[in-house]
């Protein structure tokens, strides 16, 4: 059914495939450690004090 597949895609992709699956494209990194690396070491565009 189409509620089973759709829920068994999400699971896969924010699961396994975001957080476990390192891809070559980020330098073997996971997307998820990719974009934490990233906004840790973007720069801010605006500083507030």
């Amino acid at each position: 059914n189409f509620s089973e597949a759709s829920t068994a895609i999400t699971n896969y992709i924010t699961g396994y495939y975001s957080q476990l699956r390192p891809h070559q494209y980020n330098g073997g990194l996971t997307p998820n450690e990719s974009e934490r690396l990233f906004w840790k070491n973007s720069k801010t565009v605006a500083s507030f004090s």
